[in-house]
């Protein structure tokens, strides 16, 4: 049984969702899928539901007939022939009736009709079950259109009160040849269909022509916005037929070509059985589905696919690759496993795909990237995206041989107008069962990006740079101090060597062993200038393999002096056998002379009696290198500890604060990372870890690859 509850409804006005309902419940979802017909009125004969099965059998849509009495659907029957009196009198009645279907066609169903009554014992509506038994032949030639198989069919209720004027001057002057003008002013149909405003519509309807609109984003909007392109002529047609006629009851029907898998379709329409309602237009557009798609819903995602690259903010190619996937397949074929090395044999196929290959399809971004004045200018055969960098074609045909989903690399290209532009270039491949036609470029410009990084660098060296001025200003007095301890041995060597010398019988064994030491001291001095130099030096970074033990020992030469001076013990220990990091020396020597001297300024600020500093050297895991610079100092106050790698923040008097700031860049920038603790016991514990390189690891710098 269907709900008793929510069943009254306005004349003319479909209850939700533009379907026909009697209340909200799991019945009425059961009789919306019954295989027959569910007709539900009130006791005066006026329709309140009509089920799918309904419309399939009589051929009206259940906007159309809701709200309107059963006698004005089927007229000339007179409720039924007069049973309506016995019906309501005795509360059921069983037994064949002879209708017509939306098409004019004679039909004749065996309905069983049920009242169902108020607790105050008076009628509250009338349930109809109902089977089709026979069919007559359509009085307007359009018998498909009552065919009780077809698929419910999508439904519309159209105002056309603001051009309805102008359809039906568009009559009078077409005549007999009522295609011609529209077909010859598409332009006119467009300014039509945009004053025909939608009233109602079915689910269906919105499924098939609204795309991503649902029901209530399309009411009242112009039917212009939702009806195919290529099928307004027949529509506007068709609407001005209907208005011209005398009859209220005549239903126009006219084919559509059938496209895509929506084949045999046909619209409908019909004025409103309400002979007050003169501006009201039904359609009904019927069809057979091969499966859960139409060629509505293909047209419709064919332009939002078309809207959707044309939008995007990425430069993108639709190329038709099966040429070369033909290629492939005869080179699989024949036993060709190594692809790249059959290339570099046979480098013409390459150059024969770059011209096989070709682009069928661009966007405006891809247009304005190679200065192009049109996308026909982009539209031919590949060769022009590999100008700049030939080889890359060879790395895009090995990754579609390999049957990769993705190829992404960093390059360059040529634009036409001459401008060479640095791109990440990446290809998505088609696989099975997608269409194989169907590989897409897409090119995001990074030119401006890499000029601002580059900019960005040259800043942060220019930083550092005055960094290791202002850390070697600090450190004047340690480095006069290791500075003058060689030139010191040289004088003393020098001098004694000029007395041996000058005895009378020289000591030629003692002033070679003296000569000796002089050299000697003379290349430490000389290394420690040439230290001194590194990194007062402005030079670009240059990344070299290192051991980060022997790097800290050479930063601590610097500071040596600086601590022993202060009474601070040191000591370095690291763990045998780490492996390498890449790296640029000068840079992590600043980083960590950086911490030293951060280290000993805060121990020389306390008066506790432990004054050391540790640094250590370890394997965090077998990917990365850690560096530790432990200190017995005071530590970091808590409200600082969060904020000591933020630029211009300091807590020493007179600091500027971009120490520890660029030291985070330059770690950060090798791809570690570099943090701050205090120690349980007491003290700061600053370290930072670099990625360690993996034995037999290669590195490429102009190819990134991404595989699914």
């Amino acid at each position: 049984m269907l709900h008793n509850q929510g069943l009254s409804h306005q004349r003319g006005t479909p209850a939700s969702a533009g379907e026909s309902t009697v209340g909200a419940g799991t019945e009425t979802g059961l009789a919306d899928l019954a295989s027959e017909s569910v007709i539900v009125c009130d006791p005066e004969g006026v329709i309140r539901y009509w089920n799918p099965a309904s419309e399939a059998i009589y051929g009206w849509p259940a906007l159309a007939v809701v709200g309107h009495r059963l006698d004005e659907l089927f007229s000339g029957h007179d409720l039924e022939e007069g049973h309506w009196r016995q019906l309501l009198r005795e509360g059921t009645w069983q037994g064949p009736v002879r209708r017509q279907t939306a098409a004019g066609v004679p039909i004749t169903t065996s309905v069983r009709q049920t009242v169902r009554y108020q607790t105050s014992g008076l009628p509250h509506d009338i349930v109809e079950y109902g089977k089709g038994i026979s069919l007559g032949v359509a009085k307007t030639g359009h018998a498909e259109l009552a065919e009780p198989h077809r698929a419910t069919a999508a439904c519309w209720e159209l105002d056309v009160a603001e051009v309805r004027d102008d359809l039906e001057r568009i009559v009078v002057l077409a005549g007999d040849d009522m295609g011609s003008p529209f077909a010859q002013d598409p332009g006119r149909l467009d300014q039509l269909l945009a004053r025909c405003r939608i009233v109602n519509v079915n689910d269906k309807a919105v499924r098939l022509f609204g795309g991503n609109a649902d029901r209530m984003t399309m009411l009242a909007q112009p039917i212009l916005n939702f009806w195919p392109p290529q099928c307004r002529p027949i529509l506007v047609e068709l609407l001005a037929t209907v208005l011209a006629q005398q009859s209220w009851r005549i239903t126009q029907t006219r084919a559509l070509q059938a496209e895509g898998l929506f084949r045999n379709a046909s619209v409908a329409a019909w004025r409103s059985l309400d002979q007050s309602r003169t501006n009201t237009i039904y359609l009904m557009i019927n069809g057979i589905l091969s499966d859960d798609r139409s060629a509505w819903e293909l047209h419709a995602s064919e332009d939002r696919y078309r809207k959707l690259i044309h939008h995007m903010p990425t430069a993108l190619w639709q190329v038709d690759a099966r040429a070369a996937g033909e290629v492939f397949d005869r080179l699989r074929s024949e036993g060709v496993t190594d692809i790249a090395a059959f290339l570099d044999a046979h480098a013409e196929l390459v150059e024969l795909a770059k011209d096989v290959v070709r682009v069928t399809e661009v966007n405006r971004e891809a247009v304005a990237l190679f200065g192009g004045r049109s996308a026909a200018d982009l539209i031919r055969p590949v060769r022009y995206l590999f100008t700049a960098t030939p080889d890359m074609a060879k790395r895009v045909m090995t990754a579609h041989f390999e049957g990769r989903r993705n190829y992404i690399e960093q390059t360059k290209v040529l634009t036409f107008d001459g401008r060479v532009r640095d791109v990440v270039f990446s290809v998505t491949y088609s696989t099975p069962p997608e269409q194989l036609d169907m590989t897409f470029i897409t090119m995001l410009d990074i030119t401006e990006r890499l000029r601002t990084e580059a900019q960005l660098q040259r800043l942060e060296a220019d930083y550092a740079h005055a960094a290791r001025i202002s850390t070697l200003g600090e450190l004047a007095t340690s480095i006069a101090h290791e500075v003058k301890q060689p030139l010191a041995a040289i004088v003393t060597n020098a001098e004694t060597c000029l007395r041996w010398l000058e005895r009378g019988d020289p000591n030629v064994g003692k002033v070679k062993h003296l000569t000796n030491r002089i050299v000697s001291s003379a290349y430490r001095a000389n290394d420690i200038i040439q230290r001194i130099r590194s990194l007062a030096a402005r030079k670009e970074p240059e990344r070299n393999t290192l051991d980060l033990h022997e790097v800290a020992e050479e930063a601590l030469a610097f500071v040596r002096h600086e601590i022993e001076s202060r009474g601070i013990a040191w000591s370095i220990n690291a763990v045998p056998g780490l492996p390498m990091v890449l790296g640029d020396r000068v840079q992590l020597q600043q980083v960590i002379v950086n911490l030293l001297v951060n280290s000993i300024q805060a121990i020389s600020q306390g008066d506790g009696p432990d004054r050391r500093i540790n640094v250590s050297v370890t394997a965090v895991d077998s990917d990365s290198v850690e560096l530790s610079v432990r200190d017995s100092g005071p530590g970091i106050a808590n409200e600082a500890l969060g904020r000591v790698f933020e630029s211009f923040f300091t807590t020493k008097s007179g600091g500027v604060g971009i120490g520890l700031a660029i030291c985070q860049s330059i770690i950060r920038s090798h791809g570690g990372y570099i943090r701050a603790v205090n120690q349980p016991a007491g003290g700061a514990h600053f370290s930072f870890a670099l990625p360690a390189i993996q034995e037999g690891a290669v590195g490429s710098k102009a190819e990134m690859q991404a595989q699914d």
